[in-house]
């Protein structure tokens, strides 16, 4: 979906009824809170689809006051205090920890449900996962946990490299560096070696590809920006020629060569579902941090095929879906 759909799309509050507008006053308004609208517009849907499934649909008995950052991180905690000020009934966050935290500083009363891939107990977000305390709670899809399977994958994909490029967003500092623990752990039992590539703009993604080997694969760590950026890394990868990992399936879905990650669009329903839960009335510290246990490999053969690799049949045969 176009950038301008998807804006079209979560800008629907502008069409509804002239009569459902005027009771806004009595309809609970839910404040959305990210870094930027450049996601599929699937993960927005499945997170409607929850609130439905909780009895709350949007421009009827609910209202979303979506902010979005346009990934200048320092413009967070503004909006968080403009959604703080509309009064709303909770704080939705997606898109990272900085999301998160800026929820939190703008107040101690409105519930927050968060959406982050990182430790929330180790950031400091919540107490607890069994007993988050205090007006925050959420989910936490996990990605860092999941870094060694991933080089895992992409080795049996490209079995003779000797080393492997690893691109990561210098930006998100504790995630990086914990992303960075995994994978040089993982490495060393491997017996390969690790190229670091750091980049936090367009332009510095184009040159941290031009820097990677011929005969290397390439592991794109999870980042935001590199989400919004997701069609440059397939198009620089294919120019290469890189054979890359990527941690969602919508890297696949624009040609990338494989996928592994947490199924986000499922996190998107489950953050749906806990947003309904404190609509009706639950108190965030009485529910527990979730954490995603669904997870998806995606394997583009077509893209394989370009590259001159032959996908091993064990690696076929668990895979969630192949592109052909």
């Amino acid at each position: 979906m176009k950038r301008r759909e998807f804006i079209t799309l979560i800008g629907g509050a502008a069409a509804w009824p002239i009569a459902a507008q005027g009771q806004q006053a009595a309809v609970p308004v839910i404040g959305f809170l990210g870094a930027a609208p450049d996601f599929p517009a699937d993960y927005l849907r499945a997170f409607r689809q929850a609130l439905k499934e909780s009895g709350f649909v949007e421009g009827e008995n609910v209202l979303i006051e979506y902010r979005w950052a346009e990934h200048q991180l320092d413009r967070l905690p503004a909006l968080a205090a403009d959604l703080v000020r509309r009064q709303v009934a909770v704080i939705a966050t997606i898109q990272g920890p900085p999301v998160a935290f800026a929820a939190k500083a703008a107040t101690t009363t409105i519930p927050i449900v968060f959406l982050v891939s990182d430790d929330p107990v180790r950031l400091g977000l919540v107490a607890s996962l069994a007993r988050p305390s205090g007006n925050v709670t959420g989910l936490n899809f996990i990605s860092t946990e999941l870094t060694a399977k991933r080089l895992e994958l992409l080795r049996e994909l490209v079995p003779g490299a000797a080393r492997v490029a690893v691109l990561v967003n210098p930006d998100n500092a504790a995630f990086t560096e914990a992303t960075l623990r995994e994978i040089e752990l993982a490495a060393r039992a491997m017996g390969v070696q690790i190229q670091l590539l750091n980049a936090n703009t367009s332009r510095e993604i184009d040159a941290a590809f031009a820097t990677v080997g011929r005969d290397n694969p390439l592991f794109v760590a999870n980042s935001p920006l590199f989400t919004t950026r997701r069609v440059q890394l397939v198009q620089l990868a294919a120019r290469y020629a890189i054979p890359a990992a990527y941690p969602g399936r919508q890297y696949a879905e624009h040609g990338g060569l494989m996928s592994y990650g947490a199924n986000v669009a499922d996190a998107f329903h489950q953050l749906g579902t806990y947003t309904g839960r404190v609509l009706t009335g639950a108190k965030p510290s009485d529910l527990p941090v979730m954490q995603v246990s669904k997870f998806e490999l995606v394997i583009n053969n077509q893209t394989a095929r370009m590259l001159g690799l032959t996908v091993p049949p064990a690696l076929l045969a668990i895979a969630d879906e192949v592109i052909e």
